[in-house]
């Protein structure tokens, strides 16, 4: 079993977003930290970027407040190396394909190897151009991990064939950002592909409330929560720590 597999094996996942960098490095590894302390089953750590397309303004901000205090890729990398010390919960990249093209794609997979990175997000690299990362991340131990949407129709079967690690199971169109309702469609799409492939399916894009994702882990393996975190973070900046923890234990309670 490998540890993106270990996440979803106790049950329910709960899965924190947060940007690397917002508002330091050192806050971002004490919330790691603390993160999987408090019940976080895998982590993602978003690489700030200057036109994250995927993201709402929630996002955007924290991006923005990252790349203004210094943030830089090899500076991250160092961070990641420093959580592994006393830190095994699986760890995710969530990035975009210009950050990893002008890192270099070989390079950056086999730094993520060799930090402890288990698995890359990049949501602006359609399922169809996915080879230009996928043998790199295979050659360096890295799952791809692939995104649906209610869009992806037909695509839904295909893409869950090929499915590394989990299927990122998008709630609703549109960009990242808390939502008062979240529909059905994410339901129906995970009945598509476990009917293919037994994959984990989480859900994100828009949830926020102890209910929303207790009412999300119902039919799904794992719940996804970022712009609410990084929200958090926004208001109490160097301070957010304990806030962050609470909520994170309150959503990871929701779900169980």
């Amino acid at each position: 079993m490998n540890k993106l597999q270990r996440a979803f094996s106790k049950g329910k996942a709960f899965i924190p977003f947060i940007t690397a960098g917002d508002p330091c490095l050192e806050i971002t590894e004490q919330l790691v930290l603390k993160m999987a302390e408090a019940g976080a089953d895998l982590i993602e750590l978003g690489i700030p970027f200057s036109d994250p397309v995927a993201e709402g303004p929630v996002i955007q901000e924290a991006d923005y407040r990252a790349l203004s205090a210094g943030t830089t890729t090899d500076g991250i990398f160092e961070m990641v190396k420093s959580i592994r010390k006393s830190c095994d919960v699986p760890l995710a990249f969530m990035t975009y394909a210009n950050p990893v093209f002008t890192y270099g794609a070989e390079r950056f997979m086999k730094k993520s190897q060799e930090v402890g990175i288990d698995a890359v997000i990049i949501p602006d690299v359609p399922f169809e151009e996915r080879d230009e990362f996928l043998p790199y991340c295979s050659k360096y131990g890295i799952e791809f991990i692939s995104m649906i949407a209610p869009s992806s129709h037909e695509r839904i079967r295909m893409i869950a064939r090929e499915a590394q690690g989990f299927l990122y199971c998008v709630s609703s169109m549109g960009v990242t950002g808390v939502r008062e309702q979240i529909g059905n469609e994410a339901e129906n799409m995970i009945k598509q592909v476990k009917a293919v492939k037994d994959i984990p399916c989480a859900i994100g894009f828009g949830i926020s409330t102890p209910e929303q994702a207790a009412r999300m882990s119902k039919f799904s393996d794992g719940v996804i929560v970022g712009s609410a975190i990084v929200k958090i973070i926004g208001q109490y900046g160097r301070d957010c720590i304990p806030y962050v923890v609470d909520y994170v234990s309150k959503m990871k309670s929701a779900i169980k």
